[in-house]
């Protein structure tokens, strides 16, 4: 499939996630990037809006009603607003790609719990692929249609998969998720104001965060709690896990448990050094980057094992992750694209 180019349009180009689509697709050696959407900029260069960009490529935003038919739409809208059109989306291309929230949850019902409004086409909902390839890589490569997991969700089923599945821990899990301001996404509001975000560690959300139902949706058991808070950082989510190990657990348990489902996954990253300033995982090494590293320690005082767990939100936790299904649903090599290793200093 080396020679295999790939028509992609991207549906909803000006955001912080289309900004990352454009930046990997560029340089994705088997992706001709066919048309880029936005209602705010239709006509101007897609550089006007990503400056990075700049030379790279000279394509302008189209018009929505503008698309035409291609091989792979990434559709990358705000949430509640891809449901209302997906009939008429799959019209474009025959393999679909949501960044979304629409198509996440299999459950009509789950969804108008966690989003406060009907979904309008519940017929759809069982027809989506959940898009961590981690855990669904084989559904992903027959799939037409695949719904990109939430970040937060992302990086948290990602820690707690390995646990899970060999059945160390118990039932009730504690996320103290750390937010960057990115993953606000771009609409302004008095929380993004540069007065009131900068320098801040804010709990805004200790309880209901909406990315609980995809994890326990993944994790079934699982009784997930989540509380958030925005800290002064760009790019990145760090999780903090507390989880109870069931009795006898030891810390050889829960290395054999990640090596054995992770082992041979390109971008997980066990990361627990005995020594030096990057003992645990970083978010801020890791932008740009598809990784996610993740990291434990064995509490014996409390009987608790935390996990701790980090990405860039923008990439594994995003337009990464949608890359990363692309690769697998066309029948390239996964980490085509994707190779960039992070930067340090940062």
């Amino acid at each position: 499939m080396k020679n295999k180019i790939i028509r992609v349009s991207i549906l909803g180009g000006s955001g912080y996630a289309g900004g990352e689509l454009l930046r990997i697709l560029l340089s994705h050696p088997n992706v001709q990037i066919a048309q880029v959407t936005s209602r705010q900029f239709v006509g101007q260069s897609v550089s006007v809006v990503h400056p990075n960009l700049r030379k790279m490529t000279d394509l302008l935003f189209v018009q929505p009603e503008r698309l035409t038919k291609c091989d792979v739409l990434i559709v990358a809208l705000p949430n509640a607003v891809s449901m209302e059109h997906m009939k008429a989306y799959k019209k474009l291309a025959p393999k679909i790609i949501d960044l979304g929230a629409d198509f996440r949850l299999h459950s009509q019902k789950t969804f108008q719990k966690w989003y406060h409004k009907p979904h309008l086409t519940p017929m759809l909902l069982p027809k989506f692929v959940y898009g961590i390839a981690e855990l669904h890589r084989e559904a992903i490569v027959k799939a037409a249609l695949v719904a990109c997991a939430g970040c937060e969700a992302t990086v948290s089923i990602l820690a707690l998969y390995p646990l899970y599945k060999h059945k160390l821990i118990e039932q009730n899990v504690i996320i103290d998720a750390k937010m960057s301001s990115s993953q606000a996404g771009m609409s302004v509001s008095l929380s993004s104001h540069h007065p009131e975000r900068a320098g801040v560690v804010r709990s805004y959300m200790p309880t209901g965060h909406r990315h609980t139902a995809e994890i326990e949706q993944e994790l079934p058991g699982l009784t997930v709690a989540i509380s958030a808070t925005a800290i002064d950082m760009v790019r990145g989510l760090l999780v903090t896990i507390h989880t109870i190990p069931k009795e006898g657990i030891t810390e050889k348990d829960i290395w054999k448990a990640y090596r054995d489902v992770y082992g041979k996954e390109p971008f997980i990253r066990i990361v627990k050094e005995s020594t030096g300033l990057y003992r645990y995982p970083e978010p801020k090494i890791l932008q740009g980057t598809n990784y996610c590293d993740i990291g434990f320690e064995m509490d014996r005082h409390t009987n608790r094992l935390v996990v701790i767990a980090a990405i860039d939100n923008l990439v594994k936790g995003t337009a990464g992750q949608a890359v990363q299904a692309m690769n697998l649903m066309s029948g390239l090599v996964e980490t085509t694209g994707l190779e960039f290793a992070g930067l340090h200093p940062i």
